[in-house]
């Protein structure tokens, strides 16, 4: 049966942003692109609405089995297109930063685990709609890369550019698919909530368990984009006043009754939720919960000189040093990117 426009529009009215017209279209790759990013950040969502009619027809000539015409029979690939191009920069640099915050902790993370998540992103964009592209070499490019900028918070991104390079160089038409091997919607919904699962339990994991960590990798990755520009102060500037215009626009719905010190400090209340076990280590330092890094920093060095065993010969020396040391990994923990 022949998709209907007026149906396709109402999906995307009710539900665009999580893709309930791709998915009643046929385009699942579409679908679970717009699953993760919202409908492309709401971006890709609105301007959907003048490219829906060519969806429509695809989606029906493909259904009644027609060839669409594409330009299959030479070899030239398809025309490269710049907004494809863009989005697979900027979902790959998103997977990427997803799995910063989510998988960081995981081994050989900034080896493998980062350049596939950033490579699965650009694929992904790669493969909407009738193009593809060949994820061997995709991801190839990603694993290449990677080493180049490892450790690095901004890493992401040159990746992300290398993998849509190498993408858009191999891009292709998809072959068209018989009938008989298209799924009914029953798996195809199966396999699109279990890509779904796959990618935001990470996520969901790290901001229920770990949003110390994850605050502090967003503050960090915002200190190096303004420290990139150093060099120009005014061009820095305005990127800072950029960054505030969420913060300006709570203080205009507000009345303007917060000022930069109180949200500061709310921020500071939000980043010293300890633990039990953080509590005790800072019992073990006697430290107050309001010490700053250095004031951590400081006492542990101090108190490791005066119980390490090889300067204190009493009996108790060696476990107290085991102590402390214990002590200052869990705090540690608690602000992973500030102890660097």
């Amino acid at each position: 049966m022949g998709k209907r426009l007026t149906v396709a529009y109402a999906l995307w009215a009710a539900g665009g942003p999580l893709g309930l017209h791709h998915i009643y279209l046929g385009r699942d790759s579409h679908a679970l692109l717009w699953m993760l990013t919202f409908g492309g950040f709401g971006i890709g969502w609105a301007r959907e609405f003048i490219r829906i009619p060519a969806y429509v027809n695809e989606a029906n000539q493909e259904t009644a089995g027609v060839k669409i015409r594409r330009q299959r029979d030479a070899a030239a690939p398809p025309p490269i297109g710049l907004t494809r191009l863009a989005g697979q920069v900027c979902v790959g640099i998103y997977f990427g930063t997803v799995s910063l915050i989510g998988l960081s902790s995981m081994s050989f993370f900034y080896l493998i685990v980062l350049p596939l998540s950033v490579g699965a992103g650009v694929y992904l964009v790669a493969d909407v709609g009738q193009q593809t592209s060949d994820i061997q070499k995709t991801m190839t490019a990603c694993l290449i890369t990677s080493p180049i900028f490892y450790g690095s918070t901004l890493s992401p991104l040159p990746i992300s550019l290398v993998a849509s390079v190498t993408a858009a160089q191999h891009r292709r038409f998809k072959s068209p698919r018989p009938a008989r091997s298209r799924h009914g919607l029953g798996p195809r919904l199966y396999k699109l909530g279990m890509a779904w699962l796959a990618f935001s339990a990470p996520l969901g994991y790290c901001i229920f368990h770990n949003t110390t960590a994850t605050v502090y990798y967003i503050s960090d990755c915002l200190a190096e984009l303004l420290n990139f520009f150093w060099f120009f102060p005014w061009l820095r500037g305005f990127v800072e006043y950029m960054l505030l215009i969420p913060y300006r626009i709570l203080c205009a719905i507000t009345g303007g009754g917060y000022t930069e010190e109180a949200w500061k400090k709310v921020l500071e209340i939000l980043l010293r939720e300890y633990t039990e076990r953080e509590i005790d280590a800072l019992h073990v330092l006697s430290l107050k919960a309001d010490a700053s890094v250095e004031e951590i920093t400081h006492t542990y060095r101090e108190l490791a000189k005066t119980w390490h065993p090889d300067h204190n010969p009493s009996k108790e020396a060696e476990a107290m040093f085991i102590k402390i040391h214990d002590a200052y990994e869990v705090l540690r923990r608690h602000k992973p990117n500030r102890f660097k």
